[in-house]
């Protein structure tokens, strides 16, 4: 088991990276070239700026236990296909059983942004979010440790 973290615009790099070091778990960033991380317990993968590019190179680094750190909808469903386990910057495990809800809350937001009509953004980050993911990625840690 590892910790791929999606880095681009992640507001939990850091809590990540200090939770995978206190469980002995190896890290990797995924980020594209207009980020720039240096965390020296963590591998950091950096790819050029396109769409989806980080998103691709992690994808293709994911083996079968990995944890997954993305708020992408698209990003969680090809970690699952892969046998990741996606976790949002939130706590959210994202798995089977919630996936098709996720993907089509987004299609409709994408839809309605299309048509032109105003989707209200996501509010200012809680410290009761924090908590959620810290709980939430240690319970996924304990649960798969082999």
């Amino acid at each position: 088991m590892r910790l791929l973290i999606d880095a681009d615009g992640c507001p939990v790099t850091k809590a990540a990276l200090k939770i995978a070091g206190e469980q002995n778990i190896a890290a990797i960033i995924f980020c594209d070239t207009s980020h720039v991380f240096n965390f020296p317990n963590a591998k950091v993968v950096t790819v050029e700026k396109g769409a989806d590019s980080a998103d691709f190179a992690l994808v293709n680094e994911i083996e079968k236990g990995d944890i997954v750190i993305t708020q992408d909808y698209g990003l969680a469903a090809m970690a699952l296909s892969k046998k990741g386990i996606p976790i949002t910057q939130n706590g959210l495990i994202i798995s089977d059983e919630n996936l098709n809800l996720l993907l089509n809350t987004r299609y409709i937001a994408k839809k309605e942004k299309r048509a032109g009509n105003r989707i209200k953004g996501p509010s200012k980050r809680s410290k009761e979010q924090d908590i959620k993911f810290k709980n939430s990625l240690i319970y996924l840690i304990n649960k798969n440790r082999t």
